[in-house]
């Protein structure tokens, strides 16, 4: 059975973009449009969605207004949002991650239907199917039959190597970590407003971190971070120092690394390099220069998201003897990147969300 998704937009040329997208692949089913979020949300008992792609500015009702609807009286349907990008289209989404959205795609400006069209297709089909996989895995659309595109096996029928994963447990070293460092993708936002208030100041060290998300969205969401965190979180800037108790995430269509610099601590250094595993930026990328600068006294951290960037560069960090820490599948809304690692045999320990942030802080304090 297809899933069934609901296009929610004001514009009719992304109606019909976003339609024609989807009626593309045969696992996904378009029952109904809706050109703002009050006649969706009258369409949803009859149409009955099992996923909406919801535009996030229109008229008569907006779409965290239909977020809000859906969290109240659908819970188990799901919203891809659409976003604009500008800086008020990154603080929308974010606050749409929080109330409950899957993941967002942003809006080309501009160009024409055929440009549009393969600027949205890279992303929107992969993220309808993974939210397609994680329900149809976990069982949470009340036991109605779900497409599960890439022919993902269901839980009874999973291997034993497939279920489990094989690590050792964190300890603590002689010489504790002196730089935290985080790659994570799909589903993030929510997961490290979960996660990273557990980290109270003051931890002795700095976080550096890569989000997959566009430019203005990573400054949106270091600011809703910020609000939520006893540590301080902020963007990154180019040659800024590090400093202790404070999370730098890398910006939004650039490259971060950190860099040799006078004291303790290396610097930031931001670049227009090409991207790397389709990634801009790259954990892999800041993973890399970590392990060169830092080497046994740095610890990584790999999260929820699409894909496999991150692996590489935990490969180095872990040649260094640094320990590695993966966020478990149970938790991850798309078990994708912890699970290249746990597979490339790099990882230390896999942990549910709650349990990252001590298993962070034994690393970094002394035995």
């Amino acid at each position: 059975m297809a899933i069934k998704v609901l296009v929610v937009d004001d514009t009719i040329l992304y109606r019909k973009v976003i339609g024609d997208i989807l009626k593309s692949d045969n696992d996904i089913e378009v029952v109904g449009t809706a050109n703002n979020g009050k006649i969706a949300i009258s369409r949803i008992s009859s149409l009955q969605p099992d996923l909406l792609t919801l535009d996030i500015e229109m008229p008569v009702c907006n779409g965290l207004e239909v977020l809000e609807y859906l969290r109240h009286n659908h819970p188990q349907i799901g919203a891809i949002m659409l976003s604009s990008l500008t800086r008020k289209g990154g603080d929308m989404t974010i606050k749409a991650l929080n109330l409950g959205a899957f993941d967002f795609i942003p809006k080309p400006e501009g160009g024409s239907m055929a440009e549009n069209q393969a600027f949205i297709k890279k992303d929107l089909i992969s993220k309808v199917k993974a939210y397609a996989r994680r329900h149809a895995i976990k069982g949470l659309l009340k036991g109605r039959p779900l497409a599960t595109p890439g022919k993902i096996e269901p839980p009874a029928t999973r291997t034993a190597a497939t279920a489990t994963v094989k690590t050792t447990p964190v300890k603590r070293r002689h010489n504790p970590s002196t730089i935290i460092t985080i790659g994570i993708s799909t589903g993030g936002p929510n997961a490290l407003t979960r996660m990273l208030p557990m980290l109270t100041a003051p931890i002795g060290v700095p976080i550096v971190l890569v989000q997959h998300m566009p430019p203005l969205f990573t400054k949106s969401l270091a600011d809703s971070l910020n609000n939520k965190c006893s540590l301080t979180v902020k963007e990154a800037e180019d040659g800024e120092t590090l400093k202790n108790d404070v999370v730098y995430i890398a910006p939004g269509g650039k490259q971060m690394k950190i860099v040799a610099n006078i004291g303790s601590h290396g610097k930031v250094k931001i670049t227009d390099d090409a991207p790397e595993n389709n990634c801009k930026p790259s954990a892999d990328y800041l993973f890399r220069s970590v392990a060169s600068l830092y080497k046994e006294r740095a610890t990584a951290v790999i999260m929820t998201g699409m894909g496999n960037d991150g692996t590489k560069g935990l490969r180095l960090i872990k040649r260094h003897g640094s320990p590695v820490i993966a966020q478990d599948e149970k938790s991850c809304v798309v078990y994708g990147m912890p699970k290249e690692a746990v597979n490339a045999g790099v990882v230390d320990i896999s942990v549910t969300l709650d349990q990252i942030a001590a298993e962070i802080i034994k690393t970094v304090k002394n035995p």
